[in-house]
């Protein structure tokens, strides 16, 4: 455990029980949305690699400009 989260962990402890649990549900959402996150992109490479090959192709096509920020 890192020096931080033992910081973060012992104030923790000071407070109310349900301010506790109410800290501990937030990180462990947290967490688990992290872990949603990670599966969903591992499982999307395949489909990130078909799409950064057509971006290659247009842009090889001469079928991609350049734009600024403003002319989206």
């Amino acid at each position: 455990m890192t020096h931080r989260l033992e910081q973060a962990i012992a104030q923790l402890s000071k407070l109310p029980d349900s301010d506790q649990d109410a800290i501990a549900a937030l990180i462990l959402e947290e967490l688990a949305d992290e872990q949603r996150w990670q599966e969903s992109f591992a499982r999307s490479q395949d489909k990130l690699a078909v799409l950064a090959e057509r971006a290659r192709i247009d842009i090889q096509a001469g079928r991609v400009r350049d734009i600024g920020i403003d002319e989206l």
